[in-house]
């Protein structure tokens, strides 16, 4: 019976803690986005990734052309006989 008078105003003190709780986050917006908070961190490693890519795929023309001259055949140290059947 003493366990009583001690549990009931505990748990109601618990109950208004909770419903303050509630109440405190809903007037912060913590509900307010729930789907995109989570999937935003997915978003910006592939805004990064796409950014990387871009600015490889800018660099890369630069590459291509270097190496066409090599590729052509146009290389004067070239070991390779052009005329030499396979």
């Amino acid at each position: 019976m003493l366990s009583i008078f001690l549990l009931i105003p505990l748990s109601l003190m618990l109950f208004v803690v909770a419903i303050w709780a509630v109440r405190y986050a809903v007037k912060s917006n913590q509900f307010e986005d729930l789907d995109n908070a989570s999937q935003r961190i997915i978003l910006d490693d592939r805004q990064e990734r796409r950014q990387t890519m871009q600015d490889y795929e800018r660099s890369a023309p630069d590459q291509q052309q270097d190496n066409t001259a090599v590729t052509n055949g146009n290389n004067n140290n070239s070991d390779i006989d052009k005329d030499a059947k396979i």
